[in-house]
């Protein structure tokens, strides 16, 4: 068994087994980067030192977060695999960039999509920052709210992580499985089609918008949100053009 280190950059710090050293670097300035970005965009950015856990298989990762295997039973087929990371109160959690690796698709975009996952969990935690109503910390009433406003968080992490502009494949094999996706896209689908959303707010209301939307829930609920952010246009288009949007971002 290899020892576990911990390896650091200005603003974060990762725990991971000694072989992993060589990888590890990548991870550092892939959160350094998400963090600049997102602080042109987001009020407010965590100010401690962020913990990322970098674990060497699957089983590892789900022994240490026990509600990501019922997270990942919950998602649709077509985005299980990309269900490799959990955001924690004290630290983040995924797979080491090597794991990563080894559970993509032999599809375009899906090793993309995976490689990013800890800019996605460091949303998470930015958002979680602006949000006091959102996990993490967990607990039985923010996990309620969680899944409630699933596409939401998801979808933010997802799309200003910049895994959006991988799932292509992901959200064409969706479409052909199983029945229609809901809009808002149900918490079965929150983790691949919630970014589709925040992509068409970005295009249509300005990525400033989709971040104050997420950063401020509206008391009335996620289609009162949708009406809002979408200028008071009804429900009924805007799910109408979120759907056109969907079948383009899927190369129909």
């Amino acid at each position: 068994m290899c020892a576990w280190v911990e390896s650091s950059s200005l603003h974060f710090v990762a725990r991971h087994e000694e072989r992993d050293d060589d990888d590890v670097g990548a991870v550092l300035g892939l959160l350094e980067d998400t963090r600049e970005r997102l602080a042109a965009v987001f009020g407010q950015l965590p100010e401690r030192e962020v913990t990322i856990v970098l674990h060497t298989s699957r089983a590892e990762l789900d022994l240490a977060q026990p509600l990501l295997p019922v997270v990942r039973r919950l998602t649709t087929p077509a985005a299980r695999r990309y269900v490799t990371g959990w955001a924690g109160g004290s630290a983040l959690h995924t797979l080491t960039p090597r794991g990563l690796a080894m559970r993509a698709a032999n599809v375009e975009g899906s090793r993309e999509m995976l490689s990013l996952t800890p800019a996605a969990l460091y949303v998470q935690l930015v958002v979680a920052e602006c949000n006091r109503d959102l996990p993490p910390p967990w607990s039985p009433r923010a996990t309620w709210r969680a899944a409630h406003w699933a596409w939401l968080i998801y979808g933010s992490a997802q799309w200003f992580s910049g895994q959006t502009a991988h799932a292509r494949p992901a959200i064409a094999r969706r479409l052909r499985e199983g029945a229609r996706p809901d809009f808002p896209p149900s918490l079965r689908d929150a983790a691949l089609l919630g970014g589709t959303v925040i992509d068409l707010i970005a295009r249509e209301a300005g990525v400033e918008r989709a971040a104050e939307l997420v950063c401020s829930l509206p008391r009335g609920g996620p289609r009162e949100a949708l009406v809002a952010v979408f200028g008071g246009r009804a429900m009924v288009h805007s799910e109408g053009t979120w759907r056109a949007h969907l079948a383009r971002m899927a190369g129909r």
